[in-house]
């Protein structure tokens, strides 16, 4: 099985990551994670970036830096994670991917449940360091 591209948002203002309830067309519904997408054919991953945000909260950004690499608990996807400057405005959530937004400290994600086990890898280990 081919191994697809994805990225991941890590979009903070002060000590909060912006993360999000999955809606209920996404895929794993429910669990609580960055806002992420697949890469498009012929897209970037700076610009896979820009667009899921968009697509996703409304938001738009600029891509900063590619801050770590893993991949899904079930193999099928690499995730590059990046960090954006985020420009002034308000969320706007894609109804079908996205049913809950928030602003969380470490703690506070590490508190959620369900999360993925490679998010709660980032949280602990990766982002502290950012």
């Amino acid at each position: 099985m081919e191994q697809r591209e994805a990225i991941v948002a890590v979009l903070r203002r002060e000590d909060r990551v912006l993360i999000i309830r999955r809606g209920p067309l996404a895929t794993r519904s429910g669990y609580w994670a960055p806002l992420s997408g697949r890469l498009e054919p012929g897209e970037t991953q700076a610009e896979a970036l820009v667009r899921e945000v968009h697509e996703e909260v409304g938001l738009r950004v600029a891509p900063l830096a590619k801050v770590w690499e893993s991949q899904t608990d079930d193999g099928r996807y690499r995730l590059h994670w990046w960090t954006a400057r985020i420009d002034p405005g308000e969320l706007v959530l894609d109804p079908g991917e996205v049913s809950e937004a928030r602003w969380v400290t470490v703690a506070e994600y590490l508190a959620l449940e369900p999360i993925f086990a490679g998010d709660r890898e980032f949280f602990e280990r990766v982002l502290p360091g950012i």
